[in-house]
């Protein structure tokens, strides 16, 4: 058939989820009136400048993905925001595109993509995956260097953490390979052994606003229970006590996670363990108010070392 490929690029435009560069498919075999043919007939379709789909029907994420990669030149990945989205730490497509030259070249602006440079990209890269794309531990480094808050930065830390993309020891690695890094100092302090277990930006505050200076007693982040034989885990632990708080960010509270939460509660009073539960507002607003209801819960079990942060602090009424 005419819109045949030939073998070695039909292979190459599998590998790349359907996507064929101009140049590759000139290097093919193919001319630039073949290749004009095939899009004026319908049967391949623009993607980028240079760069086609070679069918007909709508490009999935991926082949966008791709042909954004191709378009960006040699040497180019996925990185920021995009490759985050490939990494599964963020849940929507990234819009716009992100992609990182090296510095060894410039490029036009290309519409509907964000262009990065950078003189590290071999230690960047993943050495593995494609489409080409940064490394999960520089992929979480490079947000932070976005973030306008230490905050913010910390964030996108413990959400990798969180989800079990990297580790503590990955990212301080990778964070020693910089030269320059925006918020290094709190990141550093934020994964440090005795930071290890906390999850998210809430589980941060908690620590750093309730836990720490009311001198509660240490909790264990992210306790492992089991339940009908599946992992469980409690955000934190004071297993001394028999106490569990449990952090909750969400804007929203779909039905299904509340009734996750609810049977893990359950299940935490069926082994005699009370459950605390507070939201974003609670420990971000109104830490000491947090921290005198943990306390007073411990205070009932035996725990007497906790304190109040400064004189109108409501710890000091616990007794």
């Amino acid at each position: 058939m005419p819109n045949e490929l030939p073998q070695h690029l039909r292979e190459l435009a599998q590998f790349q989820q359907g996507i064929l560069t101009r140049g590759q498919a000139r290097d093919g075999g193919l001319t630039k009136d073949a290749i004009r043919s095939r899009v004026r007939q319908g049967h391949w379709q623009r993607m980028q400048a240079g760069v086609y789909a070679v069918f007909s029907g709508e490009p999935g994420r991926v082949a966008v993905l791709w042909a954004a990669v191709l378009r960006a030149g040699p040497g180019a990945i996925l990185s920021y925001h995009t490759a985050a989205e490939l990494a599964a730490l963020i849940d929507e497509p990234s819009t716009p595109i992100h992609v990182t030259i090296p510095d060894s070249r410039r490029i036009a602006s290309i519409s509907g993509l964000v262009v990065h440079v950078s003189s590290r990209l071999r230690q960047v890269r993943h050495p593995a995956l494609t489409p080409a794309r940064s490394r999960i531990e520089e992929t979480v480094l490079d947000l932070t260097d976005l973030a306008a808050t230490a905050e913010a930065a910390y964030d996108w830390t413990t959400r990798a953490l969180g989800r079990r993309v990297t580790t503590q020891a990955r990212l301080l690695d990778a964070m020693a390979l910089r030269n320059r890094l925006r918020w290094r100092r709190d990141l550093a302090q934020a994964l440090t052994a005795d930071w290890a277990g906390v999850h998210s930006g809430l589980e941060h505050r908690y620590l750093r606003d309730v836990e720490r200076p009311h001198a509660l007693p240490p909790g264990t982040r992210q306790a492992l229970a089991r339940r009908a034989g599946r992992n469980e885990y409690r955000d934190v632990l004071y297993k001394e006590y028999r106490l569990a708080v449990e952090l909750d960010g969400r804007a929203a509270h779909p039905g299904d996670l509340r009734w996750r939460d609810i049977r893990r509660d359950n299940s935490a009073a069926a082994d005699g363990i009370v459950t605390l539960r507070y939201g974003w507002i609670d420990v971000s607003q109104r830490p000491c108010w947090v921290a005198a209801q943990v306390a007073q819960v411990l205070a009932r079990r035996g725990y007497s070392g906790f304190r109040p942060c400064g004189p109108d602090c409501p710890v000091a009424l616990i007794e």
